[in-house]
């Protein structure tokens, strides 16, 4: 009844006409609904793409070619066993008091004690009484025999590495030699001079330094370690270190046979997504601005200004008649006016890099029925005419033009892959495998191309072997994750048997400075939920601020980065923010600022180099933006200021390699993080946030 009048003080005088039988009945039918909507819970059953790897342990072929070597694990810190464990509290005895006349009267006389009152008079105190028992609990657990435990990840991976193939002797400082004096300074300038190679940078030092020898097989190694390592520093510092080398070579060697394209690079570094191309362009020139190495990105803005063909329009106007007229419906530019631009280095994903070595609009066939497919107006002929929408005749195929191919691929001799889980991915793994066959054929050793409908069904390493063509590219090749999902680990050691792995001992595991926390919706509005979770967070940093701050200054509050699964969520949960007066910045992959061809959008989030800017109003939130809320499109390799804090995650993880990534934006480098899950503590939906803790769990031990 108590739960029936709040009710009406909160729905107001409106609500009289509520009775207690209406409100009984009310929740009897909700209850029936819930018990027949509820369906039977079972776990669910990943895709291989979506499922880590086992192990890295060499399968089939690659058992008697490839290699593993893990890192040591550095001592960890463990605390002493407790002194007085096992133990129980004793108390202390007061010195006995003297008791008056009265005191003496009014004590009753004790009765003598039985037998059976001996037991529990023993212990005078409910709390030593808990305590024994919680100790022989620990003593009984402690004396049973070790016994297998279910993983909770569904054996995904395994979360202990092999001592026997931990690789041993590595470095413990960045030193010259191996790495040359200036590419040691440049990288001194970056992290500082007492800065420590991670256990993947102290693995590629030790490994990738070796200098290629004529005739000898090109290098093919596989850095696998935890988000925040520095896996970039890990394969930029060899290739920066071998172009350099081998500049006065290379240079010799292009005089002979040097394409007539305006671009030759001499390696290719190859990423998902353009914010990460940029991002890590502008760090190998900071690595090599004193080794003089020229680097590009193929996905900055600012590109080469020229006239891309010279004549006046009636020439012009004939070139597009015999153009329209042509069967192919092509219209080659010619790029011969442009001047030479050498670069050492390119950055870029893999369709621009192939539309930069193929041409502008190689695939326009593609693109097109593509595009017919979507809009479902596919027809049958020759050329897929399409109907106008009001049933009229039928028009002509639209006609496109083909760039003329502005880079050559005869000088690459270093390939990376960054990201290889995703690259390799049935999205991205066509385009990735087409350019690596073109830089193989252009440097006169083709490969073969694999359909995707093989790779689709790539058979078990341990089952047959013989059936498959191993490939062996004409260039050093480097694939770089932090995650190895099953299918990337089936398909390296089917096709690249010879690679060799070199991983950390936190493979598949968060960054140690990164703490896990969970968190329940409240029931009602769940963006309500999070907009609280965020000023708390800025409410933690002001009370910081109070006790650590010498000086007047303003607050440096922690910024805050949102991964939600869907675009309509990431712009709903980002106009309730606004209107509530946290300024925050929205990034789906269809945002108009992504094509401005910088990370300028990423202001204040993105780690720099320079120094943090300062001015009026950069600390306050209604502002200047603290908030990023954004899909999986920047969980990938990007590498976050330190003020990000804190990773909230307000949607349930697909899968645990989403997870990792997404979580891995902070604690990055050492720097202290939270990962804040968000999920349902009772009801439907609880059995599934329990699942993802123990998940959770394993992966943050």
């Amino acid at each position: 009844m108590a739960s029936l009048l709040a009710l009406r003080q909160f729905l107001g005088p409106g609500s009289s006409e509520i009775t207690s039988s209406q409100f009984h009945t009310s929740s009897v039918v909700s209850a029936q609904l819930r018990r027949k909507s509820k369906k039977p819970y079972g776990k669910p059953t990943s895709p291989p793409r979506t499922r880590l790897a086992k192990s890295l342990q060499p399968t089939g072929k690659a058992k008697r070619l490839g290699k593993l070597e893990i890192a040591p694990s550095r001592p960890e810190f463990k605390r002493d066993a407790v002194p007085h464990e096992g133990l129980a509290p004793q108390q202390r005895e007061s010195p006995p008091r003297r008791r008056t006349t009265s005191e003496s009267r009014s004590i009753p006389k004790r009765r003598p004690p039985n037998d059976d009152a001996d037991a529990e008079t023993q212990v005078k105190n409910w709390a030593i009484k808990a305590h024994s028992e919680r100790v022989d609990r620990r003593k009984a657990v402690a004396r049973r025999p070790p016994t297998s435990q279910a993983n909770p990840l569904e054996e995904e991976f395994d979360l202990s590495a092999s001592a026997a193939s931990s690789s041993k002797d590595l470095p413990t400082r960045f030193s010259s030699p191996p790495l040359m004096p200036g590419l040691l300074q440049s990288l001194q300038e970056t992290l500082g001079k007492d800065a420590r190679p991670t256990a993947i940078q102290a693995s590629s030092m030790k490994h990738l330094f070796k200098e290629h020898v004529e005739g000898e097989k090109y290098k093919e190694f596989l850095l696998a370690s935890e988000t925040g390592s520095g896996k970039s520093i890990a394969y930029l510092l060899p290739v920066l270190q071998d172009l350099k080398r081998t500049e006065h070579e290379q240079s010799n060697a292009v005089v002979h046979h040097s394409s007539r394209k305006p671009l030759n690079p001499r390696a290719l570094v190859l990423a998902p997504t353009h914010e990460l191309t940029r991002q890590l362009a502008s760090f190998a020139k900071s690595l090599s601005h004193i080794i003089k190495l020229r680097v590009m990105c193929a996905s900055k803005a600012n590109t080469h200004s020229t006239a891309k063909s010279s004549g006046t329009a009636s020439k012009m106007k004939g070139k597009f008649e015999g153009a329209g007229a042509a069967s192919d419906a092509e219209f080659v530019i010619s790029k011969s006016s442009r001047g030479s631009r050498p670069v050492d280095l390119l950055v870029g994903t893999p369709m621009k890099v192939l539309e930069m070595e193929r041409g502008r609009g190689w695939n326009w066939e593609e693109r097109a029925r593509e595009r017919a497919i979507r809009i479902g107006k596919v027809k049958s002929g020759e050329h897929e005419d399409v109907k106008d929408e009001d049933g009229g005749n039928k028009e002509l195929p639209r006609e496109f033009w083909v760039d003329e191919p502005e880079m050559g691929l005869e000088n690459v001799q270093w390939v990376v892959v960054d990201e290889a889980d995703v690259l390799f991915d049935p999205d991205f793994q066509e385009s990735t495998r087409m350019l690596l066959a073109d830089i193989a054929a252009a440097r006169g050793q083709p490969v073969p191309v694999i359909s995707p409908s093989a790779l689709s069904s790539i058979p078990d390493p341990e089952v047959t072997t013989t059936s498959i063509q191993s490939i062996s590219y004409p260039f050093n090749f480097l694939l770089t994750s932090a995650t190895i999902p099953t299918t990337l680990a089936t398909y390296l050691s089917n096709y690249h048997p010879s690679l060799t792995r070199l991983a950390s001992p936190r493979l598949h595991h968060l960054p140690p400075t990164l703490r896990t926390e969970h968190t329940s919706w409240t029931g009602g509005n769940k963006n309500a939920d999070i907009e609280r979770r965020i000023r708390r967070v800025w409410a933690e940093d002001a009370l910081v601020h109070s006790k650590t701050a010498t000086g007047p200054g303003p607050i440096k509050l922690s910024k805050v980065l949102v991964f939600c699964n869907k675009r309509s969520k990431v712009e709903q949960l980002a106009a309730f923010l606004d209107g509530r007066g946290i300024k925050c910045v929205a990034l789906t992959g269809g945002a108009e600022a992504r094509k401005r061809g910088s990370n300028h959008h990423l202001d204040g989030f993105l780690k720099t180099a320079g120094p943090a800017p300062t001015g009026p109003g950069l600390c306050d939130p209604a502002q200047t933006p603290h908030v990023l809320v954004t899909t999986s499109l920047l969980s990938r390799g990007l590498d976050f200021s330190p003020m990000i804090k804190h990773v909230f995650i307000v949607d349930e993880p697909r899968n645990m390699i989403d997870f990792l990534h997404r979580a891995g934006r902070a604690g990055r480098a050492g720097e202290a993080g939270k990962v804040v899950v968000f999920g349902r503590a009772k009801g439907r939906g609880s059995g599934r946030t329990e699942e993802v803790k123990q998940r959770v769990r394993a992966v943050a031990g």
